[in-house]
């Protein structure tokens, strides 16, 4: 019998709508209340609309899980469509439910379409991060796809890429880190007197403040440096995270790539799961760096441990 795959994952992966499209990837969407109002990612608004709805909101906004009934209709529609296998990549479980709901929706789906077992399987993968960090690694998965790479092949490159992948931002205010809690009030109060900027760092969906730099112009030359320092394998792709003011982001591009030869894979936009803790002037990167295992989750109704 000939394989189908679907691929399934959340607006958290910040796809762009013509890579949903061509793909044929289903992108659940994530609810998110803004003043007591209630919204759905990438449904009533784009990334950059949210950039203003986020400077405009008097509260911190909040996002919601994607639930497992919902999960469960869309491994229906994947079964409905003829497919043999179905992809799911996640949002870090570290900062949300929701890989834990994708796993919980498989049962759900066997239980009302008993009929179904031995004709589809499951893989639900933890991507241990955030925003397009795991939406280039779907991209890549779904070319695999076409290029008739097996199930388990696919599966691996997605291992080995969320297993040497780090990310690292910086933040230009410290306005929306303080609301959020990533940062306590008397440190964000003495950071803007100061002019610091944080330099954070993303591995296994875990945040951690790695250093500061003095002053907005100096991020974009300090995480080139970091580039430099961390990344274990340069011939892998990197890319830039922008914010809505873009040009930190372009500027970081420009100066890697002058210092290493090396292009970036691309510039995108970090949606509300980044933008919500850090605020919408950010500029971030996403590197190859060291090796890890063992740090992330990883489900299938057919094998029970990571290919």
């Amino acid at each position: 019998m000939s394989t189908k795959i679907r691929f399934i994952t959340d607006t958290a992966s910040d796809l762009l709508d013509e890579q949903v499209k061509e793909y044929g990837i289903d992108m659940l969407h994530i609810p998110i209340a803004v003043d007591g109002k209630g919204y759905y990612e990438r449904i009533d608004f784009t990334i950059h609309e949210f950039y203003k709805i986020l400077n405009s909101a008097a509260e911190i906004p909040t996002t919601s899980q994607v639930l497992p009934i919902t999960y469960a209709d869309a491994y229906k529609r994947a079964y409905n469509d003829g497919c043999t296998d179905v992809i799911c990549v996640t949002i870090t479980s570290q900062g949300s439910n929701m890989f834990n709901n994708a796993v919980l929706a498989v049962d759900m789906f066997f239980e009302e379409n008993p009929d179904a077992k031995g004709k589809i399987n499951f893989y639900i993968v933890d991507s241990g991060t955030y925003t397009y960090c795991y939406g280039y690694a779907i991209v890549k998965a779904c070319q695999m796809a076409r290029e008739g790479k097996t199930v388990g092949e696919i599966i691996g490159f997605l291992n080995f890429h969320f297993d040497h992948l780090e990310v690292y931002f910086s933040v230009f205010s410290l306005e929306h880190a303080k609301k959020s809690g990533r940062i306590n009030c008397a440190a964000a109060f003495v950071g803007e007197m100061l002019g610091l900027r944080p330099i954070i760092q993303i591995i296994d969906g875990k945040m951690a403040i790695i250093e500061k730099v003095r002053g907005d112009k100096a991020v974009p030359a300090h995480m080139a440096k970091v580039f430099e320092e961390k990344t274990t394998d340069k011939s892998y792709p990197y890319l830039i995270l922008l914010g809505e003011d873009a040009q930190p982001g372009y500027e970081l591009a420009r100066l890697i790539e002058k210092n290493t030869g090396k292009k970036a894979y691309g510039c995108f936009n970090a949606g509300a799961a980044i933008s919500i803790n850090a605020g919408p002037r950010l500029v971030g990167l996403m590197i190859h760096g060291q090796k890890r295992s063992g740090t992330r989750k990883f489900y299938s109704n057919t094998v029970n441990s990571l290919p």
